[in-house]
């Protein structure tokens, strides 16, 4: 199905487009960071991967912990309060990594991730929204690819800068304080973002349905009822237990395979971020004329292939191939089934994606990776996990391509 072209943002919405695209990098640099704190605090406080893994765990447990009590909050304070309140738990967060230095225990370094966690998810939960309402409905889904791909911008610079800092030291056991520095900057860096957010003047989008924004936990049951928001929340928890859990494995496995040593690793990783940003900047180009179902479901076809090929462990070459290659196919599917869950769902939007929001838990998967590769003889085995979080992604597509199918035919009739 063609689509007309049309202009990813509204000239009214231009100044907010700008100023929330720019939250984008900052979360995604936020993530990325934990895929190479992981392996950096494994060298430097002596942890297994399991251990590691609580890492992601704690941070999106935040995510999942708060994610409906920050759609009720922006609910009542709008978009803008949101931002700027989790722009200041994420900085206060990042902060608190200078006290949890002076713990000297790995632990202590899980509640400032907590607190971050907390932060991210009020921003999410305000940007992913509030980015489909900035402009016309018909290029929503490009638009939020578009912002999105500031987010891989954001984690490709993390891995690159914060992984070449933490990496270049001799790999002998510590304290992990070395980390208190790149999370220092940008605590304060963010604290300063959140006193520009708290004097600018955003827009709130008003829906002829508004009303249903005020009742609280019953639009949870009315979006429960619907079969396509259900579906769409299923797809989205796969996809992020898969591309959080290879994120987080990356740097694990090709060590662990003795291919190269860390920092090298965090090098590799940078370069399928940029993979990563690329094919989402491709993606809001290609989902301006072609429906975004349909880009989907090639796309998940392409990640199941990938993986699949990662399974049978051909070799050094073709398995990093292939990693960079489902970093291509994967780019799109978080704000493209973001985008397609909320369509048509008018003054429940702000609900719908504070239950989206809850997803990133699905970083947890990274745990069952932990414990497959501390107990497995093989580093390859542990992603089966990803490849079935890409299979239903796979299966999700097909099923919103059928339905828009079906509905085609019918008007034809």
């Amino acid at each position: 199905m063609i689509q007309n072209k049309t202009s990813l943002s509204s000239k009214q919405y231009a100044v907010p487009f700008i100023l929330i695209t720019s939250l984008f990098f900052m979360w995604g640099f936020a993530r990325a960071i934990l895929d190479v704190l992981n392996k950096h605090f494994q060298n430097e406080l002596d942890i297994t991967i399991t251990q590691s893994s609580l890492i992601q765990v704690t941070t999106y447990l935040g995510y999942f912990l708060m994610a409906i009590p920050a759609g009720l909050f922006i609910n009542r304070q709008g978009y803008r309060r949101g931002v700027v309140f989790g722009l200041t738990l994420f900085g206060l967060g990042s902060l608190a990594f200078i006290p949890c230095s002076m713990a000297n225990t790995f632990y202590a370094y899980l509640v400032a991730l907590f607190i971050i966690g907390c932060g991210l998810v009020f921003l999410e939960t305000s940007a992913n929204p509030y980015v489909t309402e900035l402009g016309p409905k018909e290029t929503a889904t490009a638009r939020l690819n578009f912002s999105q791909s500031f987010n891989g911008v954001g984690s490709m610079f993390a891995t690159l800068v914060v992984g070449s800092f933490l990496f270049q030291g001799s790999g002998e056991a510590g304290n992990g304080a070395s980390a208190v520095v790149p999370y220092t900057i940008m605590g304060v860096l963010v604290l300063l973002i959140a006193l520009v957010f708290s004097r600018v003047n955003l827009p709130e989008i008003a829906h002829d349905d508004d009303a249903e924004t005020k009742e609280g936990g019953h639009n949870i049951s009315k979006l429960f009822s619907n079969r396509w928001f259900v579906c769409g929340l299923v797809a989205l928890l796969a996809y992020e237990v898969a591309e959080i859990s290879i994120n987080s494995y990356f740097i694990n496995f090709v060590t662990g395979e003795g291919w190269m040593d860390a920092q090298s690793a965090s090098t590799i990783l940078t370069i399928g971020l940029g993979v990563f940003m690329i094919a989402r900047f491709i993606g809001a180009a290609v989902m301006s004329s072609v429906a975004a179902e349909k880009y989907l479901l090639i796309c998940g076809f392409g990640t199941v292939v990938c993986i699949t090929l990662l399974l049978c462990d051909l070799g050094r070459e073709v398995s990093i191939a292939a990693l960079l290659g489902n970093y291509f196919f994967e780019a799109i599917m978080f704000p493209t089934i973001f985008s397609l869950t909320l369509r048509g769902l008018g003054g429940l939007t702000k609900s719908a994606s504070s239950i989206l929001m809850m997803t990133p838990v699905g970083g947890c998967g990274f745990l069952i990776m932990g414990l497959a590769a501390d107990h497995a003889s093989s580093f390859v085995l542990p992603f089966f996990i990803p490849l079935a979080g890409y299979a239903i992604v796979m299966a999700y597509a097909w099923s919103v391509v059928k339905k828009t199918t079906d509905k085609s035919d019918l008007r034809k009739i």
